[in-house]
């Protein structure tokens, strides 16, 4: 009886220690997986793993990050975001088979989702963004029965979208695949399911225009629970229609950004009460407008009724009701005009309205918006006052109505705003005194007023607000004393130049910026100060980068205490009263960048403690009354690129170091007493643009060998005493556009070189002892003769009023060669100019008619063979999935080799007239020309009936894709790189053979980047080859509007300098971030005019791509220099006669210069 009670004991025991047996075994199994894992990561910041993950330390159910099941005690979750870890995934965690939840978030992961994750039957949630994960998206994914969240923003996975993802996934309710770089048509299949979250927004979708939806399926918009919808940059095109959003009720949030959307903003849109955020940024949309009883309207033709924008029909409809719930309205960089007024909306926080044409004055009804933080309305053409209305919106934190003509007095309730944190009122016509009542801007961190007709003195409210970090009143009228700026602590930019402050409490105002020691950049130019800068100077921020009081006369010694500014980059005392002697103490300045300390009156030596600085770049000394030598550790300096010592008194010669300066671009050491010889290692300067020696003593011949710095522009060896020839080899000086070498005792004749410098305007050799004939070709034909006078010995035409050349004739010893030259000569050079005739059109002919083949071995390239069978397999029969893109004559297609080659290949249209013409010019010219930034050729396919060509796959897509899309960023030295490399192709084709080939499309959709991002110039189908000795041929092909040369489209003319003008128009576009067809250029004022403008007013900031410079950078002084240097190269190549602009072998040169100062200057710390 005993033993039979014992017995079912002994079986539940066994049982139990086998299930814990079991159990302990699957959790070893998990362990195993772990620890994989943990070896797959390669950086650990934080230790977690290290410190936590131990063997010897717990159960893996208490390591941070992991989750286990109660019951089995086997991992169920997964969660790393954030960690910041580094590595790839191990294949392992496939082996967690209870895992329900897989979040690698925010890390740093590389390389692909391994296949064996397919093995996690239970996961609901994966989570891999935000991370640099690369290859397709799996299309297994579709094999996970409960899958319910898929993730994987912000990584870099690319190709197309696989429709089997969709296959038996029937539970999925969160895909998020944006910020990637997919590719293809989006599957009808990604509609099978009830969504509440779909975010494919900033891929590489292609385009297909005419419809909404685009490469997107329609039944999108049918996902009755959809609550986040992002299509931002997903090539959307069309209009919207009156039931496009009817079908979205439970829609949130609604993101339709970098589109091509058109048309009016209907309220479908806004039909959803759950609606909080509607973002359409970058699109083309136009006017329609919210009223205060929550309907969208029209409103009364004419604009009328205070709104924004202009009505293109007329009458009044109700469109609908506006969501209560509506949080923030993004609808910047549209091309037209959107609102007119704005709802009620309780709830709106967010109104992003900046980069439009929004007309009119701001509406009154803004003032019902109470809940409204953020109000933006940059850069739009907003007219009138500033409405009282505003003063209702007490939650206001950020309000900006930057360039637009804003005007009348800011009244006293904007500033009475107590939440205003940034207030941005620059570029408009506001005028009048500021308020003078009392006013706490207790939280406002910045404040931006420049550029108005602000008058009146800077009232204390200002000067009291204690948590600005930002100040700029600069280009105003503000009047009276600089009051005491020393309550603003945190302080980090003061700009209060060019206005009309004066000195009364000049030394309080710089004892009282002592106490801001977090100031960086300091501008007090252009205000009749007439004082002197105190020794407080020196205890000012130790973290000032720039200091700038330029044109303020003052008055006395620059004190000594200023070399105290370790930081200082940049010191301009430009155009005052300073005198004595340069500190010494400006050595200490290691970081100093740029001197500019012209016109003063600064005496005495320049200090050789100043060659200590090794950053500096510029040294701005002219017009001061300086003495001694130039000193001979100045060579020492090889980061300076300019030098200017002129007008003043130094003596001796120019010390031999000083050639060592092989990097400098302009040299003017004109108006001193210097002597001696040059130095024949003036030629080592490669780079220099502008050497002016004029109004010295210098003696002895011209070197010859400054003929080797091919890149001066002005030349100037006026008023010396030089003697000897002039030097055959200034002819080699192809950029030379001034040559004066007036006033010395020059003799011999005027090399006939010269002629063949066909940038020279400026010429001037007189007051020498020149003798012999005076050129009469090339540049010489438009000098005149204040070029010449005082040369007794010269002769020439009539027109330089010098004496005729006289030839004499041996007539008895040349009597059979006139008889030759008359009679013989002629017949034999009409037989050969028939000759050569005949030659030429056989030539043309046989050039016309040829098709390159595989065989073709031009040039030594052999093409791959490729034949139709092989491309339809690579491209799945020419799929839409793999379509890049459709241009003028046909498509681009995506394609794989069975040798996993990856190819772009363009399959030509031949219905389209041009087609065939197009294939042969590209087939020619890239069969013959190669160069790393030409798109490379690898192969042809080509009967009666299809034409291909087959190309080097560009994995980063188009330049213009880059320059438009909110997902990509260059920076600056990435658009210099891809300008140089565009520069480069295109001096190929120019100058690289013996016949030029002109592009005659250079545009941002024909530079392709690869995966390095170095640039390749695509698309040659309108393309001119010139035979050998033409320069310009007549067509009547049209280019893209905008991009094409004057001479091109009112004359049909073609030649290199009309490619030259496209490249100055994609210059202006690579760094503008505009397009020339932008709607804000009109013939009134086009993309150059406005660029050159700002080159005027010194202020290239409002023009480059908004963050590309700003004045927080360490390097700003190198980008504004940078920036400046391309946009003059730029207006260069953009002069309106052909003949005028340079060519690309100069501009090649000048960029490469501009690179390299602009790469010396980032190596400064």
């Amino acid at each position: 009886m005993e033993n039979s009670c014992f017995l079912p004991v002994v079986v539940v025991t066994l049982v139990l220690l086998n299930y814990n047996a079991l159990c302990s075994t699957r959790t070893i199994s998990d362990e195993d997986a772990l620890i994989a894992f943990k070896s797959t990561i390669t950086s650990d910041p934080h230790g977690i793993l290290a410190n936590n993950w131990s063997i010897h330390n717990t159960s893996i159910c208490y390591w941070i990050g992991v989750s286990c099941s109660i019951k089995h005690q086997r991992v169920t979750a997964l969660n790393f975001s954030g960690f910041r870890v580094e590595g790839t995934i191990a294949p392992h965690l496939g082996n967690l088979t209870f895992l329900r939840s897989l979040d690698i978030s925010k890390n740093s992961f590389t390389g692909v989702i391994p296949y064996e994750l397919s093995n996690l039957r239970r996961l609901k949630e994966i989570n891999v963004g935000y991370n640099s994960f690369t290859g397709e998206i799996p299309s297994w994914f579709g094999n996970l029965p409960e899958l319910q969240s898929i993730q994987l923003t912000n990584n870099e996975f690319s190709g197309s979208i696989s429709p089997s993802l969709f296959n038996t996934t029937s539970k999925l309710l969160v895909l998020d695949m944006s910020y990637n770089y997919l590719d293809g048509n989006v599957p009808q299949e990604i509609a099978n399911f009830r969504y509440t979250k779909l975010s494919l927004g900033y891929n590489n979708f292609i385009t297909v225009p005419a419809s909404l939806a685009g490469n997107i399926p329609s039944s999108v918009f049918n996902m009755s629970s959809l609550k986040i919808l992002n299509l931002a940059n997903t090539s959307l095109s069309g209009s919207f229609s009156t039931d496009t959003f009817y079908n979205l009720p439970e829609l949130e949030e609604l993101i339709l950004d970098g589109n091509h959307l058109t048309g009016k903003l209907l309220s479908t849109i806004l039909e959803s009460k759950r609606l909080s955020l509607i973002s359409v940024v970058d699109n083309e949309l136009t006017a329609t407008l919210l009223d205060s009883h929550h309907h969208l309207r029209s409103p009364a033709p004419g604009g009328s009724g205070g709104g924004w924008g202009r009505w293109d029909g007329g009458g009044s409809q109700q469109w609908g009701s506006c969501s209560d719930m509506l949080e923030e309205l993004h609808l910047h960089q549209n091309s037209r005009q959107i609102f007119s007024s704005i709802s009620a909306s309780k709830r709106l926080r967010v109104v992003l309205m900046f980069d439009n044409e929004l007309t009119g004055g701001i509406p009154k009804q803004i003032g019902n918006l109470t809940s409204l933080k953020h109000l933006y309305l940059d850069n739009n053409i907003l007219t009138g006052e500033l409405p009282q209305e505003l003063g209702n919106l007490v939650y206001l934190e950020d309000f900006s109505v930057k360039n637009n003509s804003l005007s009348g007095p800011i009244p006293f309730f904007v500033f009475n705003i107590s939440t205003m944190k940034y207030m941005d009122l620059s570029v408009n016509h506001f005028s009048g005194d500021l308020p003078s009542a009392s006013i706490s801007l207790s939280n406002l961190e910045i404040l931006y007023l420049s550029d108005n007709k602000i008058s009146g003195r800077i009232p204390s409210f200002i000067t009291n607000a204690s948590k600005l970090t930002k100040l700029e009143m600069d280009k105003n009228s503000f009047t009276g004393s600089i009051p005491d700026f020393g309550h603003l602590r945190l302080l980090q930019c003061l700009f209060i130049g060019r206005n009309i402050l004066t000195g009364g409490e000049y030394s309080r105002f710089f004892s009282s910026l002592t106490n801001c020691q977090h100031l960086k950049y300091f501008d007090i130019s252009e205000n009749p100060l007439n004082g002197i800068l105190p020794a407080s100077v020196g205890n000012l921020s130790k973290h000032l980068e720039t200091f700038k009081a330029q044109r303020c006369n003052i008055k006395g010694a620059i004190p000594s205490e200023i070399g105290n500014l370790s930081s200082l980059t940049a010191l301009y005392l430009v155009d005052n009263q300073l005198t004595g002697f340069i500190p010494t103490t400006l050595g200490r300045l290691k970081q100093l960048q740029g001197i500019y300390l012209s016109d003063n009156r600064l005496q005495g030596y320049i200090p050789q403690d100043l060659c200590t600085m090794s950053h500096l770049v510029t040294f701005h000394l002219s017009n001061n009354m300086l003495t001694g030598t130039i000193p001979e550790c100045l060579g020492e300096v090889t980061s300076l690129n300019e030098v200017y010592f002129d007008s003043n008194k130094l003596n001796s010669t120019i010390p031999s170091s000083f050639w060592n300066l092989i990097d400098i671009l302009q040299l003017n050491l004109s108006s001193n007493h210097l002597s001696g010889q040059l130095s024949p290692n003036i030629g080592i300067m490669k780079q220099i643009n502008v050497i002016d020696l004029s109004w010295n003593e210098f003696s002895g011949e011209i070197p010859s060998l400054i003929g080797s710095s091919q890149s001066i522009v002005n030349l100037s060896l006026a008023h010396n005493k030089f003697e000897g020839l002039i030097p055959d080899l200034l002819g080699n000086i192809t950029n030379l556009g001034s040559l004066d070498i007036s006033n010395n005792n020059l003799s011999g004749v005027i090399p006939k070189s010269l002629e063949h410098l066909r940038y020279l305007q400026h010429f001037n050799v007189s007051y020498n002892n020149l003798e012999g004939e005076i050129p009469t070709r090339g540049p010489f034909v438009h000098f005149t003769d204040q070029s010449f006078i005082q040369n007794s010995a010269l002769c020439g035409s009539t027109r330089f009023h010098v004496q005729l050349c006289v030839q004499t004739h041996k007539r008895s010893r040349l009597h059979n060669v006139d008889l030759l030259v008359k009679y013989v000569l002629p017949s034999i050079i009409s037989t050969l100019i028939g000759m050569t005739i005949i030659l030429l059109l056989i030539r043309r002919r046989r050039k016309q008619n040829k098709v390159p083949s595989p065989s073709d071995t031009s040039l030594g390239i052999a093409w791959r063979k490729i034949s139709y069978q092989e491309l339809a397999r690579g491209t799945n029969d020419f799929s839409e999935t793999n379509l890049l893109g459709r241009g003028g004559f046909g498509s681009v297609f995506r394609g794989r080799f069975s040798d996993g080659l990856v190819v772009a290949i363009k399959v030509l249209n031949l219905q389209l007239e041009g087609a065939s013409k197009s294939f042969d010019t590209e087939s020619e010219i890239l069969s013959t020309v190669r160069h790393r930034n030409l798109v490379r050729i690898i192969g042809c396919c080509c009967n009666a009936e299809f034409k291909s060509l087959i190309l080097a796959y560009m994995p980063n897509g188009s330049l213009e894709k880059w320059l438009y899309s909110e997902s990509y960023c260059l920076d600056m030295l990435q658009r210099l790189k891809i300008a140089i490399d565009v520069a480069l192709a295109l001096e190929h084709l120019h100058h690289g053979h013996t016949f030029p080939i002109v592009h005659c499309d250079i545009k941002p959709s024909n530079i392709l980047l690869d995966e390095d991002m170095t640039a390749h110039v695509a698309d040659f189908g309108l393309s001119k080859l010139f035979d050998e000795g033409e320069v310009v041929i007549q067509t009547n092909t049209l280019a893209t509007i905008g991009y094409t040369a004057p001479e091109y489209g009112s004359e049909g003319k073609v030649s290199t300098n009309g490619d030259v003008y496209s490249y100055g128009i994609l210059l202006l576009e690579i760094f503008t971030g505009k397009k020339p067809t932008n709607n804000m250029f009109s013939e009134e004022m086009s993309l150059k005019d406005w660029v050159n403008e700002a080159l005027q007013k010194n202020a290239i900031n409002e023009v480059v791509v908004p963050g590309l410079l700003t004045r927080e950078d360490r390097p700003f002084l190198a980008k504004e220099q940078c920036g400046s240097s391309v946009f003059r190269l730029a207006i260069e190549c953009l002069a309106f006669s052909p003949e005028e602009r340079i060519n690309m072998i100069q501009i090649v040169a000048v960029l490469e210069k501009i690179k390299t100062i602009f790469l010396a200057s980032k190596k400064v710390p």
